[in-house]
């Protein structure tokens, strides 16, 4: 099956690097010209496009498909973005614990904690925990210091964040993630703590795998996204 050749150079107008498919431009659902601000990220985005067979699916290319959302969906607006990001903080998951089985609850404490103190630590933000089905709200001072983290990333980390917090159903988990504190296999592990729990009591379903496997390469894709633009 014919593959593609794909070149990254300048892109013309000096928009920034962009990825050209036998010299036509990538261009973006709205039509303008795929163009990034960094080289390592074209490089990288150019990669999954000389891996793509004639017959392209979405899936091969969560890195396009990322910088497609961060110029036309974030950029317009990324207020947005940072108000349903801070949504998550407000309930994340690591600061809602189990009250039984003992096992869980004190795994969830050790391995989850660390990461409410790293954001304690990193960003002033001191989240509450609570236990069983019970809400915690967070404290006003918390939630405005997660607002500024979310407000000094760039519309490139919000697109990362943008697939990476949903996924792991954490703000922390997620900037953590992004800044290079736990790395994107590690940030899942964590996220689906409970998950492995029960699998090792019922064992591993395999449409369960399925998902999980997916999800583990949506974050993978989103914090090398991220990094890439850091690079």
């Amino acid at each position: 099956m014919r593959r593609f050749w794909i070149e990254v150079s300048v892109a013309a107008d000096a928009a920034g690097y962009g990825v050209y498919l036998d010299g036509k431009p990538v261009r973006l659902p709205g039509g303008a010209a795929l163009a990034v601000a960094h080289r390592p990220l074209a490089a990288a985005i150019a990669g999954e496009w000389r891996a793509a067979n004639a017959t392209v699916i979405p899936d091969d290319l969560p890195l396009t498909r990322l910088a497609g959302a961060a110029i036309e969906r974030v950029a317009p607006d990324p207020g947005a973005l940072r108000r349903n990001l801070l949504a998550y903080g407000e309930t994340d998951l690591l600061c809602y614990r189990a009250d039984a089985p003992a096992g869980l609850a004190a795994r969830q404490h050790d391995e989850w904690q660390p990461w409410l103190d790293w954001a304690a630590a990193h960003y002033g933000a001191r989240l509450m925990v609570t236990h069983g089905i019970i809400a915690v709200t967070q404290p006003a001072a918390t939630m405005q210091a997660l607002a500024d983290a979310l407000a000094a990333q760039d519309n490139w980390a919000l697109a990362g964040l943008g697939v990476a917090v949903p996924a792991l159903g954490s703000l922390v988990l997620g900037l953590a993630a992004v800044s290079g504190a736990i790395d994107a296999a590690a940030a899942h592990a964590l996220a689906r703590l409970d998950e492995s729990w029960q699998e090792q009591s019922w064992g591993i379903d395999a449409e369960a795998a399925l998902r999980r496997d997916a999800v583990a390469r949506d974050i993978a894709s989103a914090v090398e996204f991220v990094t890439l633009t850091r690079a």
